[in-house]
């Protein structure tokens, strides 16, 4: 924005003229203050980057205060029913804020945004403007439709929009490990949830912006980066052709396997994670590069659902159990420190008792390290919701739920236990949270371990840490 606004001498009076009314117009926002809070998944906080970096560069300042804010953003997850509540909550503490300074401005961003916008903005009046995840970009128009007395929306999905050309402003940032999005929307239809229809169909970002990205984080001082997709194995880029200027290798595009190599070359010292990968998609191919460069951490999120064939059909994961089972093999064979964490949906529709002890016995097989778990919680509009009917009683939701969290917590443990006495590379990230005595920061395995400070090292370096015991969800050692 900053080359409009700079003449060029060749440029006549009308060129200059109109430069001049960009600059006044983007002073209007100078010193407006902007508080954003996200909920959700990963990809909501690296919105929230986005987001931030399109208004700042308007000339907002953000406050970590939102009672002192001009514009308040929620940026929402739509995934379960809890989250859109705890939203509709958070939402009614800014409409109390905002008596007290009727001039601010409340806003809705991301999946929630298109799934409740007529809620929101009509029947419920608890918001002023609401923004789908692809139109980010129509922010400062929205924002200036709300100053003029109107109520501002747009939630249209896009093809295209990638947020490529855009730096992020790293919110809350600890210096050491960013999230970097490679590429938006789903074309998966699993039928529990609503992100193909809240973030539209999957387009991937030119890869030398992310390695362009990747590289500047590093410069920085940054030395971890997440590759964020909803589902990263399907990544695939493909420059348009014109003319015949490109090669053949370029033609046949950027995999993420490819994409991975990539990124791992930028520096040894760049750590390098991604999520999430889908059980049908992730690939041997993959798997031998992730094995091929240390800086690749050895950690897969892989997410099961259920392990029982008939209820991933009901589900449209598109495979089944003994595919599953054959990849959990392969990553086993190929990478055999790796780490694996997965999601879990206890009682999805129609689920019986015997297809429930199924789950339980993958969790035996895989033994994660991790997980994420959850009873089924109806999405409206998504395909489940119009075709079967949730039909298992909350309360047995709740025992299966119950039963899959404690196996899980014996598996975390065993997994923990399993590091005693070995050594981890561990990039600090600071202090723990119970002491300024102790460091903590991730292996390579993404387990988190506590040491003692010690002054020959700091935050953002890499440290080899015995492993001398464990907590049910903590390696802790000593530095050797």
């Amino acid at each position: 924005m900053m080359d409009l606004l700079i003449p060029d001498k060749t440029h006549d009076e009308s060129r200059q003229g109109e430069a001049l009314m960009l600059e006044q117009a983007d002073n209007k926002y100078n010193g407006r203050k902007l508080y954003i809070e996200s909920y959700g998944c990963a990809m909501n906080f690296s919105d929230s980057e986005i987001v931030a970096s399109i208004l700042l560069n308007k000339g907002f300042e953000t406050t970590t205060d939102y009672n002192n804010a001009d514009v308040v953003f929620i940026n929402t997850c739509s995934i379960r029913e809890n989250a859109e509540q705890r939203v509709r909550n958070r939402l009614k503490e800014f409409t109390v804020a905002k008596v007290k300074n009727p001039g601010m401005i409340v806003g809705v961003l991301g999946c929630m945004a298109e799934r409740l916008k007529s809620k929101f903005l009509e029947e419920e009046k608890l918001v002023d403007v609401v923004v789908g995840p692809d139109a980010y970009r129509d922010l400062p128009n929205l924002i200036d439709q709300v100053d003029d007395g109107a109520r501002a929306v747009n939630v249209l999905l896009s093809r295209e929009e990638t947020y490529a050309d855009i730096n992020p402003v790293r919110l809350n940032s600890n210096g050491i490990n960013a999230f970097v999005s490679i590429m938006r929307g789903c074309d998966n239809m699993c039928s529990f949830c609503v992100v193909p229809f809240t973030r539209g169909r999957e387009r991937s970002r030119d890869p030398q912006s992310i390695i362009n990205e990747c590289q500047s984080l590093f410069d920085q001082g940054y030395r971890e980066v997440t590759l964020l997709g909803q589902n990263v194995d399907s990544y695939k880029w493909k420059p348009t052709v014109e003319g015949d200027s490109i090669s053949t290798d370029e033609i046949k595009g950027t995999n993420f396997a490819q994409l991975l190599e990539m990124v791992a070359l930028i520096s040894p010292e760049l750590r390098v994670r991604f999520s999430t990968s889908h059980p049908k998609d992730i690939t041997d191919e993959v798997l031998y590069t992730i094995a091929k460069y240390d800086n690749i951490c050895n950690y897969i999120h892989l997410p099961v659902q259920s392990g029982n064939s008939r209820v991933l059909e009901l589900m449209n994961r598109t495979y089944d159990r003994d595919w599953y089972m054959d990849r959990v093999n392969a990553i086993r064979r190929i990478i055999p420190e790796c780490a694996i964490s997965t999601d879990v949906i206890a009682g999805f529709c129609t689920e019986t008792e015997e297809e429930h002890q199924e789950t339980l016995s993958m969790m035996d097989f895989v033994r994660y390290d991790y997980a994420y778990m959850f009873m089924y919680s109806e999405r409206p509009g998504t395909l489940a919701a119009k075709r079967f009917a949730d039909d298992i009683p909350d309360t047995v939701k709740n025992r299966r739920l119950n039963e899959i969290v404690n196996k899980q917590r014996q598996h975390s443990h065993e997994r923990l236990q399993a590091q005693v006495g070995k050594v981890k590379r561990v990039l600090i990230e600071g202090f723990s949270k119970k002491s300024t005595n102790d460091y903590c920061g991730r292996s390579d395995q993404n387990a988190m371990v506590v040491f003692p400070v010690t002054e020959n090292y700091k935050p953002g370096q890499y440290v080899n840490v015995l492993v001398e015991r464990c907590t049910t969800a903590t390696l802790i050692g000593k530095v050797v």
